[in-house]
């Protein structure tokens, strides 16, 4: 007679597209948390979601009676809740920075990735492309430093950082090998870790090959 694995308590409703159900994934992987990953399609969700969610949207993470429909506050919750290894800074001035880097990425990077998904106008895609592809160069020599965004350790900044740059492929963004040499580094860094890998969904895992 087989083993019956035992049920999570935990629910996480994922787009296995979508940038920011992937960083929550990866703070999963990271933590090991036992999780019932349910991949959903954005055009066939289940009606169990609108009851969950009342802006039936994705990601959506239900923990017993909780529900979270935020990513980053998802993170945050798992962090605490899974306090090790912990991904954010022990001391309050620390931590603000690091919110405050993530608040960054999101405003010069993280947008400018969802208006290229979004394909409203050629325009507004070349627009975006161009945008996110300088700011990643110019960016590139802070990675110079340290093996992870502005720390020693793996963080929840690294979580929104690589969800987005394993995008860059069907984002149709090339980086120039010469002046980004240390931004090369540190994807590598993030990609190679066993938590990066154990994050990924089928489709994540054919993005490389865009």
């Amino acid at each position: 007679m087989g083993v019956v694995a035992k049920r999570s308590s935990m629910t996480f409703y994922s787009d296995p597209q979508d940038q920011y159900s992937h960083r929550v994934r990866i703070v999963l992987a990271e933590k090991g948390v036992t999780v019932d990953v349910i991949d959903v399609n954005q055009d066939q969700k289940p009606e169990e979601l609108a009851g969950l969610n009342p802006y039936n949207s994705l990601p959506t993470l239900m923990d017993r009676d909780l529900v979270l429909y935020e990513p980053n506050t998802m993170m945050e919750y798992l962090d605490e809740r899974f306090p090790h290894p912990p991904l954010m800074p022990v001391y309050p001035v620390a931590r603000a920075q690091s919110r405050l880097w993530m608040f960054r990425i999101q405003r010069d990077w993280c947008d400018l990735a969802d208006t290229i998904m979004a394909a409203r106008t050629k325009e507004s895609v070349n627009r975006a492309r161009k945008e996110l592809r300088e700011s990643l160069i110019s960016t590139s020599p802070i990675f110079s430093e340290m093996p992870y965004f502005m720390s020693e350790e793996f963080t929840l900044v690294d979580c929104c950082t690589a969800s987005l740059l394993w995008r860059l492929p069907i984002l149709g963004i090339e980086l120039p090998e010469k002046s980004t040499k240390d931004l090369r580094r540190y994807m590598n860094t993030l990609f190679e870790r066993e938590g990066f890998q154990a994050s990924l969904s089928e489709v994540e895992q054919e993005m490389m090959n865009a």
